[in-house]
């Protein structure tokens, strides 16, 4: 009679706490600054690109094939890598993984400002991608080794706020850069913030490793990282190249093959990169549930939010970008003040999560149906999403990452990152389709995108008409974002209400 792989495992031995001290590393906010700088370098270059992307046509000559490569290598590697860069530094040791993380996006970088060709940017991007990886795994599982339990929430809120501060600040930055600079400017401006974080982590940050020194798990890694690349390029490519292309098709079922094939391996295997026996927590399912929903509402709609901003209302890129500030710049106030800390241990997680994404939801709401009174209506609505999102996000981010043993920190942190990509690009991807099926509805005869029906028309009544189908749809697909936050705020509150129950 054979034996499963589980009973020919030794028994493993009770997994011991990382030293810290009583009152958590005695330089932990100096050291949270430090990972939060490190973070940030990356943040910046997920949306720094677009806005130089008229200056890479004209002066590389990148034909829209080799433009939509040069922002998504890096989006791609990242997210197919998150998993994979977590377990490495569970492993080998975070502080270790951390500098890797810098060294290679500081020389990808360098690439990418001196490159010459479409071709040697692609590559340089991929390159960044992998320190990025790195980079955002490492930064949260090391917050939560300095960190008591009770500050933990305050750390990951300043952690979160950072994220939204490199969202919000990466196409200012960028059209700054490009005003005054050429194009490879906005890479090698990384270079010694970089070069600076690499020094502070050598000199502060501890290192911490999981003491059981798993063995690696080389075919997950593997697994994962083909199954979640595979994934996010069907997402990214449905939206142009249509859901029932053969392209997105295939690269939808080579996702779901090699990702059931890695769940397979993982509940079957001793050592695993990832426990499947996680998923079967309330409090870790509900905080993922909601993870997905609140990136798939917050991802999608901001994205239509900047295009009505510049097609419908004729901002341009930095106007566009400052009028979106006030979301972000409303999340780092409450959360580096503490505030949102405050609110979410008087409220408890389940009830924070709750009345963050409902927050949020009003918010979208707001935006949906009261941005053609003007920006007023379109400030409140961003205000009521950064006071959600600072009660929200880290309440989530904290829901999860606490559910996971701390010798997992890293892998709990590239699964926060996983879901976190994973639900802005669906978001992006289904969000754009409800927009465009209203717009090609209330416009049959109008080409694919709103400037090409613009051009296309013939007065200045039928351009009206144009705007007013493409206002309708972003108005739709608000409102359908806003349906998606309310109910991924429901479903985590509830589940981890019921885990709350069951603990106690």
């Amino acid at each position: 009679m054979t034996t499963s792989p589980q009973e020919q495992a030794p028994a493993q031995p009770e997994p011991q706490p990382q030293p810290q001290s009583p009152g958590g590393h005695p330089q932990r906010w100096l050291i949270l600054g430090v990972i939060c700088l490190a973070q940030l370098t990356v943040l910046l270059d997920n949306t720094i690109l677009n806005v130089a992307i008229p200056s890479l046509t004209s002066e590389l000559g990148a034909a829209t094939s080799d433009i939509q490569w040069m922002i998504n290598a890096y989006s791609l590697v990242q997210s197919g890598l998150l998993l994979t860069a977590g377990s490495a530094a569970d492993r080998y040791g975070r502080k270790k993984m951390l500098a890797v993380g810098l060294v290679l996006f500081g020389v990808g970088s360098l690439v990418a400002g001196l490159a010459d060709s479409s071709g040697q940017l692609i590559a340089a991007r991929a390159g960044m991608g992998i320190g990025g990886a790195l980079l955002m795994t490492t930064t949260l599982a090391v917050a939560m080794q300095i960190f008591t339990l009770e500050e933990q929430p305050k750390a990951i809120g300043i952690w979160a706020a950072v994220n939204s501060l490199g969202f919000a600040t990466g196409p200012l930055l960028g059209g700054f850069m490009l005003d005054h600079f050429w194009w490879g400017a906005i890479f090698l401006i990384n270079l010694p913030v970089a070069a600076l974080a690499l020094v502070a982590v050598v000199i502060l940050v501890p290192e911490s490793k999981n003491p059981q020194g798993d063995r690696p798990d080389l075919l997950g890694a593997v697994l994962s990282t083909i199954g979640m690349s595979s994934l996010v390029f069907a997402i990214i490519s449905g939206p142009e190249h249509g859901w029932t292309s053969g392209r997105v098709l295939a690269s939808a079922a080579v996702a779901v093959v090699v990702l059931a094939g890695f769940a397979y391996w993982e509940s079957r295997i001793p050592y695993p990169m990832l426990d499947m026996h996680f998923f079967r927590n309330r409090r870790f399912t509900g905080a993922v549930a909601g993870a997905v929903l609140i990136a798939f509402g917050m991802g999608g709609s901001l994205f239509l939010l900047t295009q009505h901003m510049q097609f419908v209302l004729g901002y341009g890129p930095l106007e566009a970008g400052l009028r979106t500030a006030p979301l972000a710049l409303m999340i780092v106030a409450l959360n580096f003040t503490g505030v949102a800390a405050k609110w979410s241990g008087k409220l408890g997680t389940p009830v924070a999560i709750g009345l963050g994404m409902t927050a949020m939801a009003a918010g979208l709401v707001s935006i949906a149906t009261l941005t053609e009174h003007g920006y007023p209506g379109t400030l409140l609505g961003l205000v009521l999403i950064g006071v959600g999102a600072a009660i929200a996000s880290p309440a989530m981010a904290h829901a999860i990452m606490s559910a996971i043993p701390p010798e997992k920190a890293g892998v709990g942190a590239g699964i926060n990152g996983t879901v976190a990509e994973f639900g802005q690009g669906l978001g992006v991807a289904v969000l754009g389709a409800v927009l465009n099926s209203r717009f090609a509805a209330l416009i049959p005869v109008a080409a694919s995108s709103l400037p090409g029906a613009l051009a296309a028309a013939g007065s200045a009544e039928e351009k009206g008409r144009i705007t007013d189908a493409f206002a309708s749809g972003l108005e739709t697909s608000q409102l359908v974002g806003a349906g998606a936050v309310l109910a991924g705020g429901l479903v985590a509150a509830g589940l981890l209400r019921r885990a709350e129950r069951a603990g106690a």
